[in-house]
């Protein structure tokens, strides 16, 4: 067997993509919101920090829990 036969290792790591989401117009939603209800009418904006808040919440926790889905090390799989 040359050199050249030899396998290759993997050129590097997968690259980890998370899934679609509809937190992010969410949050775009509820500060538009917060943004809008601090000049017009105070209970618009009252709705878009409780909404930002909780898309906030959400998008860390689901965030969190993908994180802890992934192996601690290289060579697990």
């Amino acid at each position: 067997m040359s050199e050249l036969d030899k396998p290759v290792p993997p050129a590097g790591e997968d690259i980890h993509l998370p899934g679609g989401s509809i937190q992010p117009l969410l949050l775009t939603i509820g500060i538009t919101m917060i943004l809008i209800g601090v000049t017009e009418m105070y209970w618009i904006m009252a709705v878009g920090i409780i909404l930002t808040v909780a898309t906030l919440v959400a998008w860390v926790r689901d965030a969190m829990r993908e994180i802890n889905s992934f192996p601690l090390h290289h060579d697990e799989h």
